[in-house]
């Protein structure tokens, strides 16, 4: 059982799968930084208000929706970075790198069902009926 769990823990992807976490938080961090102090600063200059002093109280209740405009800014900036400089360069690469045939290319509707068959199959593996293969 510990040499599974060691096998387990070792493998690749889980190990990828930690750093990514770790960058991640650490990034997360630096992004809410900039947008803290210097972004929110900077956009408010004309109307000489910071975001995160913006709240409404109900009741004592207080409700700093500064803090979340400052938040949803934060995760709309990590989330652009995220996809311009790892998701589209990431599906870029395994695009070129791809060497398997396309799915759509090889295979064909069933007249009788219309699921999707392999070209050069005889007979559906759905409904079983026999089709004439594609040369």
């Amino acid at each position: 059982m510990l040499k599974d769990f060691k096998a387990f823990i070792l493998r690749g992807s889980v190990v990828d799968l930690a750093v990514g976490i770790v960058i991640g938080a650490a990034f997360g961090t630096v992004v809410s930084s900039f947008v803290k102090n210097l972004l929110t600063p900077l956009v408010t200059i004309p109307g000489k208000v910071n975001f995160s002093s913006l709240k409404v109280t109900v009741r004592h209740s207080v409700f700093s929706y500064g803090q979340f405009l400052n938040d949803i800014i934060s995760f709309v900036i990590i989330a652009a970075a995220v996809f311009f400089f790892v998701v589209r360069p990431v599906n870029t690469l395994m695009a070129r790198r791809r060497t398997d045939v396309d799915v759509e290319s090889a295979t064909r509707e069933c007249p009788q069902c219309l699921s999707s068959i392999p070209q050069a199959a005889q007979r559906c593996a759905f409904c079983t009926s026999e089709v004439t293969p594609v040369a």
